[in-house]
Parts: C-alpha cells; structure tokens; sequence
C-alpha cells in the first residue's frame, strides 16, 4: 500500500470564476456591486498596524456583542467564523454526527455535498418541485440533520416562514439549519430568527459577503440557542482559537453599526433586480421570482452555454453550472444599473443575432 492509498479523496467545491479582465463586468459570484459602508474605510485606514503582532480576540467577543446587539439577542446566541462557509463547515462537523442520512436540496448549495463527503457524513438530497420549491413532506422522515438555503441557491426561491417552521417543528430530534445567505434581500419578514427562541434545535446562518459588501473580509455567522452555539464554540476550539483576524473583527463591528447605508444598497439591488426581470422577460427569458441578489434565468430558444460563451467574448461574467438539472439556465447577479443596462444591451444583442 502506498501513500496515496491512505489520502483522504473528495471532489473539491468548485468556486466562481475570479477574472481580471479590463473593463469587464463580472456578475457570476453574487458579490454586491457597491462598495461596504463607509465606516469601514474609515476603520481601514486608521488601524493600528502595530496591534498585527497579536493574536485577535479568540472569542470574537467585539462582533459578536453588536451582532447580539443588532438582532435582539444574547451574545451566547451568535457564532463568528471566516466567511459562512466556514461557519457551515463547523457546523456540519459538530451536528452532523450519526449514521442516519442528512437531507438537504438536490438543487441547492453545492458545497453541502462536498462537506458531507469530506467528513464521511451519510446524506440524501430530495429533489424540488417544478417550481423549484421545496417539498415539506421530504423533510419528514428519519434524518441526521437538514439544512437548506432560504432563498435557495442557486434558483433563488422563498419559502415561506410557515413552510421552514413546518419542517423544523417536525424533526425536534435533528438540528435544522436554514442558510440566510441572502435573505436581506427577501424583504421584511422573510427570514426564520424569530423562531430561534421557540426552537432549540435551529440553526440561522448569515453572511457579509453579500448585503454587507465585504466578501473580501470573509465574515459570517449564526445564531441560535445557547446549547447549539456552545456546542459550535467546543469544536472550534478544537481545531482553531483564532480563525477570526482584528481587521476583519473591527471592520465587522463598524459595518453593523451603519445600517442605513447596508439598507439603502439592499433598495437599490433590490430595484436593479426586479428591473432585470422585467426586461430579462421581454428578451424571451423566464425564471423564478426570485429574491437574492441574482436571477436564475432560461431563455426559452438559445442555449444557456451560448449565451454565456458569447457574454464572456463580451467581458460579461456571470455563472453557467455545467450539470444536469441546472445546465439549461444562467445566474446572472445583480449589478449597479449601469452594469445591468451594458448586460441588457448585450444579451439583446446576442438574442436577436441567434
């Protein structure tokens, strides 16, 4: 037996395409279009450099004060990690730990299958309806956990509060985590936190990366009873202290504290995106009514890969999953209006040319 036969194996998550190219509008990766709250800057730049020679707070405590401050909880009740991802990966590690299969969507976040493999997790996705919404009664039977995006990526539908609370008052004996990655942009009353004090066993997770502008900072977190969040704080210690960094921390705590500006670019995306629709409609396109930052569209005569090979000759990025169940669509993010009038112009363009 050789060395490679001992090498643990997975198929790796495969993130959006990062390019640097001139002049080209890049809508594949949902970042936000607008730069984050100007406080952060602010706090860039006046930081104190000598303070690199430190460890970071291994608590997270600054963040996770004005996060507990911001959402009306207690700060036993919110955990910090590098990004939602990060977050997730512990989270899989720490509550998903039986031999009974986890459930989570067919057509969902791709990297749950990746962590599920990676930790020799037991799971089993159920598919969507033909609206590409979840089907309750799945989510029903004996399971090791569940977890689902809400909005789902990458369609971006909404279940509703009622629906979630369904499946999480049906499996008290599994932990349920709902991925509100994107949920800012759902509207007022869209997201599951209020439920977290009626249900021990739930999971809200959230991201910077998107309505906060600070994918680069790799910020995100979760909130939920204190027994869930003390089991994610004994893990995490178990495999490293200090994951959070002090930029990160403090730029963190100063964009939670703007929250005028991180609604007024939640409107403005917002608007931009029910625009896309529209105009994405009249181009011969349909898609779900979707509420992220992004649109999961279908042009009913071209191919999806076309479309995207002739948008990408055009320095146009945006997101083609080469897959079944998925290949015949684009997710296109939401950009700044003028971003969104050069992609009209161009997939008109393309549409009329095909």
């Amino acid at each position: 037996m050789s060395w490679e036969d001992k090498v643990r194996k997975v198929e790796p998550y495969v993130p959006g395409e990062q390019p640097d190219a001139k002049d080209m509008i890049k809508l594949n990766t949902n970042e936000c279009p607008y730069p984050p709250a100007p406080a952060v800057k602010d706090c860039l730049w006046s930081m104190d450099y000598d303070r690199m020679r430190l460890y970071p707070n291994p608590d997270v405590l600054p963040l996770r004060k004005a996060l507990a401050q911001y959402h009306g909880l207690d700060t036993e009740q919110v955990f910090v990690g590098v990004g939602s991802d990060d977050v997730i990966d512990m989270a899989f590690l720490t509550f998903f730990n039986s031999d009974i299969p986890v459930l989570f969507p067919e057509i969902s976040y791709s990297f749950y299958k990746v962590w599920a493999e990676l930790y020799r997790i037991p799971y089993a996705t159920k598919p969507l309806d033909k609206d590409f919404h979840i089907v309750p009664a799945d989510y029903k039977n004996a399971n090791g956990g569940i977890i689902f995006p809400n909005p789902n990526a990458p369609t971006g539908v909404l279940e509703s509060v009622d629906t979630v609370e369904e499946i999480i008052a049906a499996n008290p004996d599994s932990v349920v985590m709902i991925d509100e990655a994107y949920v800012d942009f759902a509207g007022e009353g869209a997201s599951v936190l209020p439920l977290i004090d009626r249900y021990e066993n739930l999971l809200v997770i959230r991201t910077f990366s998107k309505s906060r502008a600070m994918a680069g900072a790799r910020i995100g977190y979760c909130m939920g009873s204190r027994k869930l969040i003390s089991c994610l704080e004994a893990v995490k210690f178990s495999v490293n202290s200090y994951t959070m960094n002090t930029p990160a921390i403090e730029m963190g705590v100063v964009s939670v504290k703007d929250d005028a500006y991180f609604k007024e670019i939640i409107g403005r995306i917002v608007n931009t995106r029910e625009r896309m629709k529209k105009e994405l409609k009249a181009l011969g396109f349909s898609m779900p009514d979707g509420k992220g930052n992004f649109v999961f569209a279908k042009h009913e005569k071209i191919p999806a890969k076309k479309i995207y090979t002739a948008l990408r000759e055009r320095n146009i990025f945006v997101r083609f999953f080469d897959t079944p169940l998925l290949n015949d669509r684009l997710r296109i993010t939401v950009g700044t209006d003028e971003e969104a009038d050069r992609l009209m112009a161009a997939l008109k363009e393309i549409v009329e040319g095909a």
